[in-house]
């Protein structure tokens, strides 16, 4: 083994098809290369995404404690408390690991694991630069949204095994969420789909000659609050509210087997700023850097992956932004914002969409004319649905100053003063609805 050769072939983000090689040549079967191969691309991806759940957790608390005027961790690992989050995962391990005596054993002790497992199989389609993708399926769009769904099963496992009327009655809660948020993650999903003209992630980011966050900027935004909804994050955090009884699905779980859910949560979180990434932003496109070569080491890989990074935790901050920003939302103000607003407009844009495209498809107009008519035609839809939603919010507002109007009169005494009693009764009870 030449270590020069591997040194570039890293560089070139191709260290395991040098590997494949030279076991090939040294004897080897080439199935048996190719499966250690990708065994050791697995477990280094599966390292990274738990590992990297240190940084964001510590990522997260200094910049909320910035946004919010505090300073955050500072005692473990110097004064930026760079250790802090180690301290508590150390804290965790250390903890007694307790079963419930009624749970069911298998369901309970399942729950997390599948969970974890389910947020890790999801980056198995994830193209981090050219050809380096664990495996590129010419459905890899279907593939997320699939074992994505499967998440709501470990929710529900985890309720149910733990034999308590509470966590299952959060399990319900939260099933409800997800289930209700993944109708207008789909539908704002088939719009890159429609754009590409395939499920392929590779194919969708060289589709993207320019990013489709352009082209569709309503679908990205649907898709990017669907994702909150997904992964549990502000505004749509319920299960955390201080004012719910319990905390939900895993009210009965700690130590390791409750970091779990939380690891679970961090990594479809940080996968959800990817997908974003990878749909919507071009993923690893940065005006052809990926095509930079020096020497015989295509260098542009490397480059084009750090691009890729760089994009993601853009879109994490976002998250972060808005977790620190952003008020929490009652159950039904979800459901109700889910299925009365963004599953109707999602159907719209989709239906505007696939016909404007075709349209210019049989006109032959491509390119920046393509991406123009179609960001007119959002433009022009988020136009409509703002005024829609500006004159139903003046009728609202109308038929509540109207009910004041009436309750005065009716509750006004013999010598012509108002109940304020009454009055004040009567306004809060509008106030609340």
């Amino acid at each position: 083994m030449d270590p020069i050769k591997l040194l570039e072939s890293t560089l070139s983000l191709a260290p395991f098809e040098y590997l494949r090689g030279v076991w090939v040549a040294a004897g080897m079967d080439p199935s048996l290369a190719k499966l250690l191969t990708d065994t050791i691309g697995v477990v280094i991806l599966a390292s990274f995404c738990l590992l990297i759940v240190l940084f964001l957790i510590w990522l997260e608390r200094k910049v909320l404690a910035r946004m919010q005027d505090r300073i955050g961790p500072n005692r473990v690992g110097g004064k930026f408390g760079l250790l802090q989050t180690l301290a508590d995962a150390l804290k965790l391990v250390s903890k007694e690991a307790i079963t419930p005596a009624g749970a069911d054993k298998v369901a309970y002790n399942l729950a997390p694991i599948l969970l974890v497992m389910t947020a890790l199989l999801m980056w198995a389609v994830i193209p981090f630069a050219p050809g380096v993708i664990g495996s590129d399926l010419n459905i890899g769009l279907f593939y997320v949204l699939a074992v994505s769904s499967a998440s709501v099963v470990c929710l529900m496992l985890a309720g149910w095994g733990s034999n308590n009327k509470y966590a299952l009655l959060g399990a319900f809660r939260a099933v409800a969420q997800m289930v209700s948020y993944e109708v207008p993650m789909v539908l704002s999903l088939l719009v890159p789909l429609v754009l590409a003209r395939s499920m392929q992630m590779g194919e969708i980011i060289t589709a993207q000659d320019i990013p489709f966050l352009i082209l569709a900027p309503i679908s990205a935004l649907i898709f990017f609050i669907s994702a909150l909804a997904e992964t549990g994050r502000t505004p749509f955090d319920l299960l955390e509210a201080e004012s719910e009884i319990i905390a939900g699905f895993h009210v009965e779980y700690g130590g390791m087997k409750w970091s779990m859910f939380m690891l679970a949560e961090f990594v479809g979180t940080l996968f959800m700023s990817a997908l974003f990434t990878t749909v919507y932003l071009g993923g690893w496109r940065l005006f052809g850097i990926e095509e930079i070569v020096v020497g015989n080491i295509q260098i542009g890989n490397l480059l084009a992956m750090g691009v890729f990074f760089l994009k993601v935790f853009a879109v994490f901050m976002v998250f972060i932004w808005i977790r620190g920003t952003l008020p929490r939302v009652r159950i039904d103000q979800l459901l109700d914002f889910n299925w009365k607003f963004l599953v109707p407009l999602t159907i719209v844009l989709t239906m505007v969409v696939v016909l404007l495209d075709k349209i210019l498809e049989l006109n032959g107009i491509v390119g920046w004319w393509r991406a123009l008519a179609h960001l007119v035609s959002n433009v022009i839809l988020a136009f409509v649905t703002l005024e829609l939603l500006r004159r139903r919010g003046r009728q609202l507002r109308e038929e509540f100053e109207g009910s004041r109007v009436v309750g005065s009169d009716d509750h006004h005494d013999d010598h012509g003063h108002e109940d304020d009693h009454d009055h004040g009764h009567e306004l809060a009870h509008a106030v609340g609805d």
